[in-house]
This record gives C-alpha cells, structure tokens and sequence, in this order.
C-alpha cells in the first residue's frame, strides 16, 4: 500500500512539475505583437526596426506598420527606430500587444551627413565634410549645381570669369592638386560615381555634401586627390501620403556690367589714330540686355511603401550677344519601393538631359573693345558687298569688324545625355545589410561649327569652311557593399562596410572638316566644300575604353558618444597605368573625441576635435599615356604622280614613347579639425588645418630620340616625349567657419555665417623623375602683336606655383618711353602671384512675417592678374594707331611699343555682392494650396575692387595655355578673349500644391 502511494506522489510530482514547466516555457517563449505609428499623421510606420534591448534579435514593421517578435527569457524592452524619428524604448511587461507612437526628430533629419557609400550623424564625423542644404543655396537664375555652392563652403573656389551662360565653372577644392590629371572635385550624383553636372538641374537638389580632406575621400581611391562633390537629389518621405506639386517659374534680365573705358572718337583721332568718318559704339553695337526664362515642375508623393518623384526643368538662358544661348531640358524619375516588410528596397533613379548650345568666337569680344570708333558697322561699297557681306573690313592685322565676327561665324552643339541607376538593398539580418547598384552614364554631344564665305576672320581664306564633331562617353558602373552593425559592448559600437566595383569608361568620336563652298551651305551640307585636304580641313575618329577594378572597406566606431574612430582602405587596378603599377592603394584613418561628453566644458554645447590622414590618388587625363600609341603622320606620294592615288598613303608616327612604370598620382595629406557649438548651439562652427603632399604628378617630358628608355628596358626612346610621374608639391591652409542660429532682432529672425580660406600657397617640390626633369616650366605668352615669345609665367623648384617673372617698370622717359630693369628673362624678377592667398564667404539671413531677406557677399585677397587690355592697347606708340585705347586709372602716357612688364600685373582682391534675394510668403486659404511665394533676387549687384581689368575673378586656369594639360601652370591671366561681366535681375513665383 504504502508503495502505491509512493507511486501516486510520485506521478503527481512529476504531473506539477511537467505542468509548470509548461508554464515556465510559455511564459518564456510567449509573442509580442504592436504597431508603430506617427502620431501627427495618424499613419502606420512601415520598415521601422523593433529590438529587443541588449540584443541583435529584432524585426521590421510590415507595410501596415505592424510587427510579431517572439520574447525569451529576460526579455524587458524593446527599442524601435525608424530614420528621421526620436528612437523609443518601450517595457513590455505583461503586455501582449503594444501601440507605439514614434515622435519625429527634426534635429537628426538635419544632423544626417552623406558620406562615401552611407550616411552618418554630425556628431560621429572625424573627418573635414561639409553639409550644404537648400536654404544655404545661392539664389537667383543658378543654371548649374556649381553656382549653389559658390562662396557657401570655406576651401572650396568656384570660378567663372565673366558672363558667358555657355561657360562652366571651375572648382577647386583646397587649391591645385594636381596639373597634368583631373583637378576638379569628383562629382557622386545620387551614389554614381563620376557623374556629371549636366545630369542635375540645380531645382531638384535636396543635399549637397562636400568630403574636403583625404581621409574622407579616401574611400574613392584613385578619384579622390581633388576631394569629393556628394549630390542627392530630392526624395519624398515614405510616410507623406498624399501628393505634391512644385512649380517655380522665373524670369531674367542680363546686362553687361564693368566695362573697360575707351577713348571716344575725339578722343582717337586726335590721338593719331585714323579718321573713317563714322561715330560707333562697338560695345553697344554688339550687347543688348538678354532676358530668359526658367520653369521647374515636380509631382511627388508615396502610397503603402512606393516612393516617387518626377520633374521637368527647361532653361532658356540668353546671352547678351546675339548668338548666344544655353537652351536646357532636364527630366527626372526618382522611384523607390520596398517588399518583403520592407527588408527589400529597390531604387532606380533616371535622369535624361538635352542642351543646345549657341556661341559666337568671342575675339568678338575684343575687338568690341579696340575696334576703330571712327569706323561704319557697314560700308555701301561693290568691294564689301561682294568680298564682306557689306560689312566694313580693312586688311590690317589683327583688325575685325566685331559685329560681322558674331555674325558670320557660328558654333552650335547639341549634348544628349542620360544617367540611370538601378538600387537594391536587402536586410539579411536586422544589422547585415548587403546592396547593389548598376548605374550607366551616357552622353553625345554633335557639334557644328561654321565660318561664312564672307567672313574676313577665317571665311574668305577658305572659301567658306564647316565642321561637323560628335564624341561619344559611356560609363558604367558596378557596385556591390555589405554593411554591418554591432554592439561590440555596452556603448561602443562599430559599423563595417565592405564592397567591390567596377568601372568602365569608352570614348569615341568623329570630326570632319572641308573648305571652300559655292554657297553657305554649313555642317549640314559637307559634301558640298569641294576641298576636303590641306589646311582648315579634317577628318579624323578616335576610340579608347578602359577599365577600372576596386575592392574596399572601412570600419566606424563609436564610443558612448564620446570618443570617434574611422578607418578605411581602398585597393584600385587600372588599366591605363604601366604594366608595373597598374594597382594602387589608399589608406585612410580618422579620430576625434567631443570633450562636452567627457567633461563640463560650460559655454561650450560641442568641442569636438578632429584629426584625420588619407592618402588618395588621380586619374589620368588620358587611358593611353602609358602606351606610346600611335598617331596619323603625313600623306606619302610613293611615286610622286599626283594622277595616280594608289599609291597614297598616310604615314604613321608614334605620339610618345612607352612607360611600364607610369603610376598614380599621389596625395597625402593631413588635417586636424575642431567642431564646435557655444551657448546651446546658438553659435556652430569648425576649423581644420591641412598638409598636402602630392606625389608623382603626370607630365609630358621631352627626350632624345634613339636614347635607351629607362621605362623600358631594352628599347628606345622612337618618339620625342615620354609620360612620366614627374613633379612633387606641397600646399596647407586654413579654413574656418561660424554660424549664428535663431538670432532674434525683436519680430524678425537673423541667421548669418560667415567662412574664410587662407592659403599656403602650392610649393613646388621637385620637377624631375631620375635623369629627366626641369628646374623650371614656363608658359603663358601674353601672345600677338610682338609678344610671342616671351613667357610671364615662371615655375620653379622651391618656389610657389603660379609665379609672374618680367622686368620692373621703373620709370618713363620725358616722352614716354619705358625705363625697364632689365631685358634679359633670366634675369627678370617676380611681379606676384595668380593664387589668392584667401576667400571668403558672407551670407545674412532675415524673416520677418511672411517677408525674407537674403545678401551674400564673396571675394578673394591676395591673387595678382595679368590685364592684358592694358598690356596691349593702353599704350600711343604709332604702330598702336590702328586700335583703340582703354584709358584707366592706372594709365599713364607711354609711347613704346607694348612689353610685359611688372606695370600690367595687377591686385585684383575683391569684394563682391554676388546674389540678393527679397521674397513674401502669401497665406493660402486654400486647403490644396500649401504654398505661394513671389521673390526678387539679383546676381553680382556691384564689385569693390582695385582692378581695372574685365573682371577680378580668380584665373585657376588658362585656357590659351597649349595642350589642355598643363592649363594649371599658368594661372592669373585675363585674356582679351573674356567674356563680359553680366548683372542680373530676376523675378520668379514658386507654388505648391498637395
């Protein structure tokens, strides 16, 4: 009996311990369910992460903004986040089923910088990067992404001399990286790396994010050296429901501004100079106000969890010549999607871009300026109206009528270009996130150019003369990354980013050129130019395509907030650079610490201090140069019949010799950076000191024929140049910048900022690779009449880039000679410098009411120009006679034949009020109108400046300079050629409508 109910106890024990062990599991491995929400629109989140506290455990939110997640034990709080959204914790307790509601945070939508491959918080950079956004942007009629940035961004020069709406800008980040590659920024629009400008239209821009130092860009590798551009366009956020319309629509006024005093007719011929009979105004004859138009429209909106949006931008921008215009149609379809509870996202991005272009040779633009005031725009002669159109000529050097210049010459072009990409990202884990894109830049430009029969210029040597161009780009792009997020322990935290891609890139093209026609027939008719041999005829195509292949990574930690490491490597093989050399390495390293999370540091709301290295590298400007290819030679009559062609053939010459050894170009350079926010963020800023050592730099070096080629053993030299890494460099600076946040003057709101750039200027190092090499490069001849031959421009080993070397002026005899130091170049003296020594930036912000106020001023300090009106035509010498005379505040009387001297370089440090704009924001009654504003704004009001030249602006470069690769070793020259300065007024209206 007793062993039975031994049995019985037993069974029951075993029964209670079964049963509550079943409860221990359930209560263990029990569900819970919820929604998360955004409480202001009464709208489900979709794709907001849920975690479970102190794990990796965790799921995403459906398309209904629910969430199912099984709980362990010691399961307690769950965490949910969501992009632009405060994270929540929230206790579970007993709950089963919870309702979420996630408070939208505006401070970390701003905070969110983009950077190579990603994004980041503000606090957590280490690195010299720059967030731009669109109430920073420059206003006005800004027809490219350039002009929004121009001034806004301390080491950061964007240029355009002049007015012409044909012209692009000429951006440099930190001064000159280089001079024989690519020195403009790198350009990443939406993710593509190398994207052009011409892809974007300025009005659908939403971020413009600048990596300034090398450690930043580092992560481009062999793109980096001149720093990285980072564009977004604009993206609706997946939780607005409901659908938006933009339209901004504005129009322009052009007029030519600072124009260089002349003398007057009077004034002319009683100077000596001939008397034609007639009173012109050339300038006024040639330029008239010019007035455009812009219109941008946008649909956007998202539905469930697809994102979209659509813009149509024209642009008709007039030049103040007729002739010239700029005629631009942009379309654009962001499109986004998400699936599987949005752990799959898809993007594609399509951009395609049509601009038509019309120019005249703008030597227009000089002779505006020195053509005879006494001469007729038109002569009523047989001779002219058969030899010139009507138009008066004369047979003098260097003597052409401007108007028939714009008149009977004519340039067009025609670019089509088309960017797609196709994204696509995919949770494998809550923090393993694996990506993809393939992108395709596209783009064909035809030209046509055409010289009359009547036109004295080129025409009637010729016999009338047309071109027709067409060059081909396609780049495609293939990208793949792995993204990984880890708590390592309690509060640090590490991100790993991983990726391969590759790049390939092929150029081809055709041109054709013939002469004399029997009517002016044009591009369009070249079969009618009967001569198609000789000189002004052509016909040339060309074909290259080469291949780029990168593998990266980079590691990011943070740790409590308080302390910042970043790391990163990128390994690139390229099959442009010699056998030996064709892979390349750049490292990069970053830390910084914000000290208010360590310690009270009163005032201060962030002291952060930063410092960063990063070694880049940059592309050459062509795939060949390592090759020593071969080029057209001369047409060979093998029997010297000219009846017979059977035996004519086009010889061949090798263009340089081969270089198995030709590599990168390296730059190393170091940064050390503080950020910074006083008084609450009320005043935000930064500082950043840099070093930059550049390394290897490309150049074409001449040798002696039948020499052996030390880049190939065994062989050579068969041509008389040879690419090598030739130069060395060295360049700092300092950059500062200071914002003041929500100042308050009673009823209206201020916000001004101010950034300076203050220069190292660039030292040149070395200018010799083993046996081959220079002390010295010099260009930049002021060029015809009499001034040929005679560079302005000296580069020496030791000395600074960029060096004007003449004789001093050190006097003028009684009648007005030049008393001159010295006529013998080598031992000319330095005159100054084309680099400026600062820039600087200054915007206002004012609100009151519905009323806004913006001004922004921009100038630069310390950069020297040649004006080359004066060193041509300032001067009354007899052989001077036949142009006219600019008159200055710097002219005096001089009667020697014009020559460079130290009299012509000029201070041309300005300050200029480059754009204002006043605008009032209307109320709107109307529940689908949600916007209407009306603004007035204005571009380069007026310029304080010493300089008496066309304008003041820096010349990084000089396009009259030769071969196109060595443009940078000759900055600082106004050419006669320049486009004038324009002003201009516009006044738009900007609607929205949901």
């Amino acid at each position: 009996m007793r062993n039975y109910l031994l049995k019985q106890k037993t069974f029951l024990l075993a029964i209670a311990l079964v049963f509550c062990a079943t409860l221990v599991a359930n209560a263990q491995s029990r569900t819970v369910t919820g929604t998360v929400m955004d409480p202001l629109l009464g709208e489900s989140i979709p794709g907001a992460t849920v975690l479970i506290k102190g794990t990796t455990r965790g799921t995403a939110t459906d398309l209904d903004g629910k969430f199912s997640l099984d709980l362990q034990a010691g399961d307690q709080i769950l965490v949910i986040s969501f992009i632009g959204y405060t994270p929540q914790e929230v206790e579970i307790g007993n709950r089963t089923n919870i309702i979420i509601n996630l408070e939208e945070d505006i401070q970390s939508l701003e905070e969110a910088v983009v950077i190579g491959y990603g994004t980041q918080d503000k606090k957590e950079i280490t690195s010299a990067v720059v967030a731009v956004k669109p109430e920073d942007f420059n206003k006005g009629n800004v027809s490219n992404p350039a002009q929004l940035l121009q001034g806004k961004v301390a080491g950061l020069s964007i240029t355009r001399p002049g007015g012409n709406p044909n012209s692009g800008f000429n951006v440099r980040l930190r001064g000159l990286s280089t001079f024989g590659a690519n020195s403009s920024p790198l350009i990443v629009l939406d993710g593509v790396i190398g994207a052009s400008l011409d892809n974007v239209d300025p009005n659908d821009i939403q971020s413009i994010d600048v990596l300034k130092d090398g450690s930043a860009a580092a992560i481009y590798g062999a793109r980096g050296s001149s720093g990285v551009i980072l564009i977004t366009t604009t993206k609706k956020n997946p939780k607005d429901g409901r659908v938006n319309v933009a339209i901004n629509a504005f129009g322009t006024m052009d007029q030519a501004t600072n124009l260089i005093p002349v003398l007057s007719a009077e004034e002319f011929v009683a100077r000596g100079g001939t008397d034609f009979g007639s009173n012109t105004d050339w300038r006024n004859e040639l330029i008239d106000n010019a007035y455009s138009y812009t219109t941008n429209a946008s649909v956007s909106g998202g539905f469930n969890n697809t994102n979209y949006m659509a813009a149509v931008n024209y642009r008709d921008n007039q030049g103040i010549v007729n002739g010239v215009a700029n005629k631009r149609l942009n379309t654009r379809l962001n499109l986004s999607q998400g699936a599987l509870d949005n752990r799959l996202r898809l993007n594609a991005n399509l951009s395609f871009t049509n601009v038509d272009r019309e120019s005249i040779n703008d030597a227009a633009f000089r002779y505006a300026t020195l053509y005879n005031p006494t001469a007729p725009i038109f002569e009523n002669t047989q001779d002219a109206e058969e030899r010139f159109g009507g138009y008066f000529q004369r047979d003098l050097f260097d003597f052409f009528n401007p108007v028939a210049l714009a008149n009977q010459q004519k340039f067009v072009s025609e670019t089509k270009s088309a960017l797609v990409s196709y994204r696509a990202e995919f949770d494998i884990l809550t923090n393993l996130t694996i990506s993809a894109q393939y992108s395709q830049d596209r783009s064909n430009t035809l030209s046509g150019d055409f010289w009359s029969r009547l036109d004295y210029n080129v025409g009637l040597g010729t016999g009338g003369s047309a071109q027709r161009r067409t060059n081909d780009r396609v780049q495609k792009i293939f990208e793949s990354t792995l993204r990984y997020e880890l708590d390592l322990m309690d509060g640090l935290n590490m991100t790993l980013l991983g990726g391969v891609a590759t790049q390939s890139t092929k150029n081809q093209g055709f041109n054709a050129r013939v002469k004399q026609y029997l009517f002016d027939l044009g591009w369009d008719n070249l079969g009618a130019g009967s001569i198609r041999l000789g000189n002004s005829t052509e016909i040339a195509s060309y074909a290259n395509e080469d291949q780029l292949n990168s593998l990266f990574g980079r590691a990011n930690f943070n740790l409590n907030n308080q302390f910042f490491l970043s790391a990163s490597v990128r390994a690139e093989t390229y099959s442009g650079f010699g056998a030996n050399n064709q892979t390349g390495v750049f490292p990069a390293v970053s830390l910084g610490s914000d000290f208010t999370q360590v310690f009270d540091m009163g005032v201060f709301s962030q002291f952060k201090p930063r410092a960063s290295f990063g070694i880049t590298g940059n592309l050459p400007p062509s795939p060949t140069l390592a090759l020593g290819v071969y080029g057209n030679g001369n047409r060979v009559d093998l029997d010297g019949d000219p009846l017979t062609q059977n035996d004519v053939f086009v010889g061949i010459v090798q263009n340089s010799n081969p270089n198995k050894d030709l590599k990168w170009e390296t730059k190393q350079e170091l940064n050390f950076g503080l950020d910074f926010g006083i008084w609450n963020n009320k005043l935000t800023g930064s500082m950043d000191y840099y070093i930059r050592n550049i390394s290897d730099l490309l150049f074409n070096v001449p040798v002696a024929t039948g020499a052996p080629n030390p880049f190939d053993p065994g062989r050579f030299n068969t041509a008389s140049s040879t690419w090598v890494n030739l130069a060395d460099l060295r360049a700092a600076g300092f950059e500062f910048a200071l914002s003041a946040n929500d100042v308050s003057l009673g009823a209206i709101k201020w916000q001004p900022s101010v950034n300076f750039t203050l220069y190292d200027k660039t030292t040149i190092e070395s200018l010799s690779a083993g046996d081959l090499g220079f002390d010295e490069l010099r260009f930049a001849t002021p060029g015809a009449p009499g001034q040929n031959n005679n560079p302005i421009v000296y580069n020496r080993v030791g000395q600074t880039l960029g060096d004007f070397y003449g004789p001093v002026l050190e006097g003028l005899t009684e009648d007005g000679q030049y008393i001159l130091s010295t006529t013998d170049p080598n031992e000319f003296q330095k005159l100054g410098n084309g680099l400026p020594k600062g820039e600087f930036g200054v915007a206002n912000n004012f609100v009151y009411g519905g009323w806004n106020l913006s001004f922004f001023l921009r100038g630069a300090w310390g950069h020297d120009l040649y004006n080359s009106y004066r060193g041509f035509y300032e001067n009354q010498d007899a052989s001077s006679n036949t142009w006219n005379s600019v008159i200055t505040d710097k002219t005096p009387v001089v009667t020697s034949t014009p020559t460079f001297n130290s009299s012509y370089i000029e201070n041309a440090s300005f300050i200029r009020l480059d754009n204002m704009e006043l605008g009032y924001n209307f109320k709107t009654p109307s529940q689908n109108l949600n916007s209407f504003r009306v603004y007035f704004a204005a571009q380069n009001l007026f310029t304080i400046t010493g300089y008496t030249g066309i304008d003041p602006e820096v010349r990084i470069t000089d396009s009259e300079n030769g071969d196109g690769f060595t443009t940078s070793l000759s900055p600082g020259l106004e050419r006669r050629n320049t486009y004038f300065q324009t002003r201009s007024f516009t006044l738009g209206v900007s609607l929205n409508f949901k």
